[in-house]
């Protein structure tokens, strides 16, 4: 095709070969252009940054992060270029033991969380549960997000799912956050949140309950795409040998990258904490901060004060 290219249009010889345009402008293409010395630069800022961030980033937050290098680049273009570097993020597995046990005579909360326009930090909160298998059984985490920006603002791990580990959580965030009275808190209808530790710890601190309609977890989803990112990105290909391991790994996931470095795209971008510090005016909320744990291991539970 090259060497006709003068004598037939190329646009007919392609048609007839029945290959594509840019295949074969690629293919004429010197290796040492300007277009290919670009690409393989590219190529390795690419992999800079999936490595940095344990392969987690996708082509849109790889794509982000390079404009915050100061990289001006398409989606389409590091996505082609992961692509032909074999680059792949990730990806989540199936799941799962139950965590949500709803068959109770508890007291269930209306759902107040559906019809809430979030506007700052600490107006609304979600809680959940989620399970993390270890070679000596499985242990749960019990985590506190803030609706408004993604940030886990509390959570707690145990061997067990008792009422004092989903209290525990709420406890830390509490401390943390100091949100103001009649914050509401979105759980799912689970015996831990129904419990007398739980509500009589929301009416000490004037917070209000409000709970999804039973088997509908769409107003905790937020929650769950959290713990999904969480198992795909740090925990489904780790095997953990004890209680304690599982522990760090939870602890340098959330206090030490989601929270503080983790591009959000419904942030536009930012971290949790980037976001919050852009966007919550100085004095409008209390600010929270973030205490690393004194870590002791009994026979049932991981504390992490």
């Amino acid at each position: 095709m090259k060497e006709h290219r003068l004598i037939h249009p190329v646009t007919m010889m392609c048609r007839t070969l029945e290959i594509g345009r840019s295949g074969y402008h690629r293919s004429i293409r010197p290796e040492n252009g300007l277009r290919a010395r670009e690409n393989r630069k590219l190529t390795a800022d690419i992999e800079n940054i999936f490595n940095e961030n344990k392969k987690r980033y996708g082509s849109p937050r790889v794509t982000t992060q390079l404009r915050k290098n100061g990289i001006r680049v398409g989606e389409n273009r590091v996505a082609r270029l992961m692509k032909q570097a074999a680059i792949r993020a990730k990806t989540p597995r199936k799941k799962n033991p139950k965590t949500t046990d709803s068959r109770h005579g508890g007291r269930i909360a209306p759902n107040l969380a559906g019809k809430m326009q979030i506007h700052r930090i600490n107006q609304l909160w979600v809680a959940d549960i989620t399970y993390i298998r270890t070679d000596l059984g499985w242990c749960y985490l019990a985590a506190v997000l803030d609706i408004y920006s993604r940030k886990i603002v509390g959570w707690q791990m145990s061997r067990t799912m008792e009422a004092w580990l989903v209290t525990d959580a709420l406890n830390r965030a509490i401390q943390q956050r100091k949100p103001p009275a009649e914050r509401v808190v979105h759980t799912d209808r689970g015996s831990q949140y129904v419990s007398d530790q739980y509500i009589e710890l929301l009416k000490k601190h004037e917070l209000t309950a409000s709970m999804s309609a039973k088997g509908n977890c769409y107003d905790n989803a937020t929650m769950e795409s959290f713990f999904g990112t969480l198992k795909t990105e740090e925990i489904q290909d780790t095997q953990y040998s004890t209680y304690d391991e599982a522990r760090s790994s939870v602890f340098e996931y959330i206090e030490l990258y989601y929270n503080r470095r983790r591009i959000h795209t419904s942030l536009l971008g930012d971290s949790p904490e980037s976001f919050e510090e852009k966007n919550s005016p100085s004095g409008e909320e209390n600010k929270e901060t973030v205490i690393l744990p004194d870590c002791r291991e009994t026979t049932n539970t991981v504390y992490l004060n």
